[in-house]
């Protein structure tokens, strides 16, 4: 609550310095409110801080918050109309465009200023009241502050350039090894040769999906399968979409290898399930389904699973008859027991770094007693007890601060049976403030959803709920702190990390989720639909995955900032439905039918370009769908995500978003030119004045890299695909020094792009990918890279030889070499690389893993340690 206040408190200071000359005649009326705000927002921070739920204090919370939106959704629509009358008047005078100014002149304004005031007046007025009702109703009486709570600011969160110690990671977890020993045995019974299925059965938060994980990663069961996919099922799937989920990256590479040119992600469920099937047959297989909730997953998916070859499935599931109607093997996955629920408390109260062992790990002597008490009200369910150690892990290491969490553990444990979810609630009430808001964002993804960490984050930032702490520090940086926050309270799982240790993905704990989706509707903070919708219906956020009657509701969302939408089945309407939402900030839309794009050309409707506020824009799409020129008056746009569609049609206008941060074209955009300028490469719309870029990926346009790029300078992490990209004498490869990662990818180089590469001064991870260069020598020339940590050559078919010159490379710690069969030796240059820590091979030459194996020598044993071979 007191977040959503902030974050407005903030907008109308911003607002008031940028858009002086639009509020001159209302500066008054929002001052008085912002002043209000600031006030407000202060008192609600305290509120947020103690462990009552009482009525009137949620009553007059709610009423503050609705009065804050009824505010900011004024005054950005006074944005709107104002912008709409400023067109409509350069439409009708175009002949006067050369000497109009670009704003609408005063008089033109007066009507709307008037019209703002009186309508700011009122709310202040509404404001007064609430406020006056505190004292009426005795609302402060009705705050009980406790010490156990947060009141952290923004600036106390621990940034993640800090070292912080580790938190304990899902291997760590203590209990699992005679279980992880018992599926394994059931999975790996020899002299069964026809397909079987394992069951691990067990209530929510019990550890079901971390033991198939842990079994699933297992050296033997890896050497026993010879492959193996882990999908997540939920209650929402499709059967192509888990389908999807098998064709992992080795299924692509023995297609690949097999000369199949078909995309499979054009393939329809019965086409994919063939292509699995026969994928499948050939080998001995273990596929995990995680989360089953319906038998039908089963009775469906396996149709295109072989019977044969002594293959395996292993399901998780809360219901036991679901492994029963699958003719499973069962393994009932029990509780914790008292040593290992303490044990896996201590670990995550007093982390270390390591992976130490309860003898390691001490607890004060004072602490010991309430410790074991607080562990106790966890039920032996890993889930409540990480997240409870996560909990205490930030309070002081006192008996006073202990005994308040236990107390509080105890009075949310008398509300009713699902002690898990109580303690998952007191976790979530410790939050700051400023994090709360993060937290149940992270709801509106599908359950058991892999949750893309940099797209989170900008839609964190999209909404406001990140804040720069200064001057020096970027809001994306603020982001991954704040991510990282929520993952050390154990909140948020990691599912991967960067090769920096970045967060690359993550996942939120089905449980969690259900938190966070009973939470937001609490707050109205969003709203989740399916194909119900009940009255009255105008959320301010909406999520809604597959429902099939959304548009008719659209037209009653006036106040929708947020929509992220999956629609499965023609809605001819929704674009008329959805230009009532002209408030929106974040758009997220799937479209996996036509809904109502013209064809042949699949035009996306002009209209798109009157979402002035929006922020963030993510779309998929049909192929070859076609963009108007009006995409170039989202002038607040900060993230344009294009990067799954195939062959857009995009216009040159997209180079008038001179806020975007982040921009993702994907691999076939055509990037269509005005008719009346063809100079526009190197106009106002060229990519050269997109300079608070941060991340571009774009494909087949070797003009961006010789005419724009080096004016970046905010430019972070570039992705280039495509084989129009060349490296000869007439086209020399140029990239601005900031550059931190590059990627390549089916560029065809004819030259060895790592003379001028090596030159860059910041470049820390360098990826070339299918046949990204197709010569047969690579040569990193003495003191070249003198930053690079990481470096993956990947699919580089042609190459025999990586050179590495002394001095080179001075800093690499992760080399990785995948599928480029043609290079035979290695080991000589691996000892050039004196920081080097891990080397992994995957899919090379024989004669190369020989030379790895078999070469004697003590120095080439530090080597054979650090490297994986598969």
């Amino acid at each position: 609550m007191a977040e959503t206040i902030t974050f407005f408190v903030d907008k109308l200071s911003n607002l008031a310095v940028q858009e002086a000359s639009l509020f001159g005649g209302v500066e008054g009326q929002i001052s008085l409110l912002r002043n209000e705000l600031e006030w407000i927002s202060l008192f609600l921070e305290e509120a947020s801080a103690t462990s009552n739920d009482g009525r009137r204090l949620k009553l007059w919370m709610n009423q503050i918050r609705d009065a804050a939106y009824d505010a900011e959704d004024v005054i950005d629509e006074f944005i709107v109309r104002l912008e709409h009358q400023r067109q409509r008047r350069l439409q009708n005078l175009k002949f006067l465009r050369v000497v109009l100014p670009t704003c609408v002149i005063f008089a033109d304004k007066l009507p709307l200023i008037h019209e703002l005031d009186g309508r700011m007046k009122e709310i202040n007025v509404k404001i007064e009241k609430i406020l006056a009702n505190k004292s009426r109703y005795c609302v402060e009486n009705a705050m009980m502050p406790s010490g156990a709570w947060s009141s952290s600011s923004p600036n106390e969160v621990v940034t993640w350039g800090e070292k912080r110690l580790p938190i304990v990671e899902e291997a760590d977890v203590v209990g699992m090894k005679d279980e992880a020993e018992a599926v394994k045995e059931m999975l790996l019974i020899n002299g069964e040769l026809e397909r079987g299925v394992v069951a691990i059965v067990g209530m929510g938060g019990l550890g079901k999906t971390t033991l198939a994980k842990k079994v699933y990663n297992d050296p033997d069961v890896n050497r026993h399968f010879q492959c193996r996919a882990l999908v997540y099922v939920s209650q929402v799937y499709t059967i192509r979409e888990l389908l999807m989920g098998i064709a992992n990256k080795d299924f692509m590479t023995a297609l690949k290898q097999e000369g199949e040119t078909e995309d499979i992600r054009n393939m329809g469920e019965n086409q994919l399930g063939k292509k699995v099937c026969e994928y499948l047959e050939k080998r001995r297989y273990l596929i995990v389904l995680d989360d089953v909730w319906s038998i039908q997953v089963w009775n469906r998916l396996c149709l295109h699973l072989p019977e044969s070859n002594g293959s395996r499935v292993l399901i998780t599931t809360r219901n036991e008859q679901i492994a029963l109607d699958a003719y499973a093997k069962l393994y009932q996955l029990r509780p914790l027991g008292e040593e290992e629920s303490w044990e896996l408390f201590l670990k995550k109260t007093f982390p270390t770094g390591s992976r130490s062992t309860i003898s390691q790990v001490e607890c004060p002597a004072e602490l010991e007693d309430v410790g074991k008490k607080i562990t106790g009200k966890c039920k032996g369910l890993p889930l409540a007890i990480v997240v409870s150690g996560g909990l205490l892990s930030r309070k002081e290491k006192t008996p006073s601060s202990w005994e308040k969490i236990l107390r509080s553990m105890e009075w949310h444990l008398s509300q009713g049976p699902e002690s898990c979810m109580g303690i998952l609630a007191l976790s979530y009430r410790d939050l700051p403030y400023f994090l709360k808001s993060c937290f149940l964002y992270c709801g509106v993804f599908p359950e058991d959803c892999e949750i893309k960490a940099s797209t989170l984050i900008r839609m964190w930032i999209a909404e406001g709920f990140v804040q720069a702490r200064g001057e020096e520090t970027v809001e994306e940086d603020v982001g991954e702190d704040y991510l990282e926050e929520l993952i050390h309270r154990s909140m948020i799982q990691v599912v991967k990390r960067k090769w920096d240790g970045r967060v690359k993905s993550c996942r939120m704990h089905d449980l969690l989720r259900d938190l966070a989706i009973s939470k937001a509707k609490d707050s109205k903070f969003f709203e989740v639909r399916g194909n119900i919708f009940a009255y009255p219906f105008n959320p301010r956020r909406l999520i809604a995955h597959d429902s099939q009657n959304i548009s008719q509701h659209l037209s009653n969302c006036h106040r929708l900032r947020s929509l992220i939408c999956s629609i499965h089945i023609p809605q001819v309407n929704f674009w008329s439905c959805l230009r009532s939402a002209k408030l929106l900030t974040v758009l997220d839309l799937t479209l996996t039918v036509d809904l109502g794009l013209t064809r042949p050309e699949k035009k996306l409707p002009k209209e798109i370009g009157e979402f002035i506020h929006l922020k963030y824009f993510r779309f998929l799409g049909p192929h070859q769908t076609r963009f108007p020129w009006s995409i170039g008056r989202l002038i607040n746009l900060e993230t344009l995500d294009l990067q799954d569609n195939f062959f857009l049609d995009i216009p040159f206008s997209i180079w008038k978003l001179h806020q975007l941060r982040h921009l993702y074209l994907g691999a076939y955009p055509i990037l269509r030119m005005p008719i009346c300028d063809q100079r526009c490469f190197s106009s106002h719309l060229g990519i050269d004045k997109m300079t608070n870029l941060q991340t571009l990926y774009v494909g087949r346009h070797g003009w961006v890299v010789r005419r724009g790029l080096p004016k970046l300078t905010q430019l972070r992490k570039l992705y280039i695909y495509g084989p129009n990209m060349r490296s000869d004498s007439s086209y020399e490869l140029i990239f601005p020094s900031n550059l931190v990662e590059l990627i390549l990818d089916c560029c065809c180089l004819k030259q060895d792009p790592m003379l001028t590469l090596g030159k860059l001064p910041n470049l820390r991870a360098l990826k070339l990918i299918d046949n990204a260069y197709i010569g047969e020598e690579i040569t990193c020339s003495s003191g070249a890279f003198s930053q690079l940590e990481f470096l993956r050559l990947n699919g580089l078919t042609n190459l025999k030889e990586l050179i590495v010159e002394e001095r080179a490379l001075p800093s690499l710690k992760t080399l990785q070499i995948y599928s480029c069969y043609q290079m035979e030796k290695l080991l000589h240059q691996l000892q050039k690389l004196k920081s080097l820590q891990q080397v992994k091979l995957e899919d090379m030459n024989h004669s190369l893993i020989r030379e790895i194996k078999n070469t004697k020598g003590e120095e080439f044993d530090k080597i054979r340690l650090i490297t994986s071979i598969t």
